[in-house]
């Protein structure tokens, strides 16, 4: 008699932090949606589903984290007024759904492996898969190198800019990802292994991976810094570091950086 197996199946949301607190949503990123579509803050509430001071509040919260507006709000009038959005907000919702994309379609990706999971295996799948579905960075690239040792391989990822990254992964993992020469691949880094280091000539550490960049947005929490650089062809890389290593590496908007982690702390991913 043969038995049937059933599929798991994975599911799993995108969410952006900022300075330790929740900025962006898939809840959040509709209200702005339904904004963008009425011209009002109180339809766009009744659409989603929650009451206007809920819908209110968490706007305010989302354009008190933004670096820019993301929307503004127009009094009196022929029109009665409205709220619309801005540029950066519409934008903004445009990198939220390109990355939710893309995450759903890891999911899927890990949903088809698992077929065959056995469930001594099980805990340290869905421990892996919960380090790729919250990582920060996710760099979308191509595969121009593999060299195999006994147990692990050196993967190089070309970006679409002249950066590279490597990663170490299992020979297992190669095999199962499917990697080789010329195939498309993700790149993806938690903000807590990026470490920050100043100077003009690169930075002589023993880490394989360092990309120079200038950095973009600094936000600061209670005990950490979120250190946003701006790397080459729009690239761009967050890290979380203690307040104390900002202040002592001075840190400010658009000085040179470079964003530097282990070959070890990168996790590889095919679409």
């Amino acid at each position: 008699m043969r038995r049937s197996r059933k599929q798991i199946e994975v599911s799993g949301t995108v969410s952006f932090k900022k300075t330790d607190m929740e900025f962006l949503g898939n809840e959040r990123i509709a209200l702005l949606e339904k904004i963008d579509e009425f011209g009002s803050i109180n339809k766009a509430a009744k659409a989603v589903g929650i009451s206007y001071k809920t819908a209110w509040d968490a706007i305010s919260t989302i354009n008190s984290l933004s670096e820019k507006p993301l929307f503004f709000r127009m009094t009196g009038g022929k029109s009665g007024g409205g709220t619309t959005l801005t540029e950066h907000g519409k934008e903004i919702i445009r990198q939220y759904r390109i990355i939710q994309e893309q995450h759903e379609k890891f999911l899927t990706s890990m949903e088809e492996k698992m077929t065959d999971v056995n469930v001594h295996g099980l805990d340290k799948m869905v421990n892996s898969m919960s380090l790729q579905a919250s990582a920060r960075n996710v760099f979308a690239g191509r595969v121009t190198g593999i060299v195999r040792g006994e147990v692990k391989s050196e993967v190089t990822l070309a970006l679409k800019s002249t950066d590279r990254i490597v990663g170490i992964i299992t020979n297992d993992s190669v095999q199962s990802l499917g990697l080789s020469e010329g195939v498309d691949a993700y790149a993806i880094v938690k903000a807590g292994s990026v470490i920050i280091g100043t100077g003009e000539e690169k930075v002589r550490v023993s880490i394989r991976n360092k990309l120079l960049g200038n950095i973009a947005s600094l936000s600061s929490g209670t005990v950490n810094t979120e250190v946003m650089v701006e790397l080459s062809a729009g690239n761009r890389i967050c890290a979380v570091i203690t307040n104390e290593c900002a202040r002592d590496l001075d840190l400010t908007e658009g000085i040179q950086v470079w964003a530097m982690f282990k070959a070890s702390s990168v996790i590889l991913g095919v679409g």
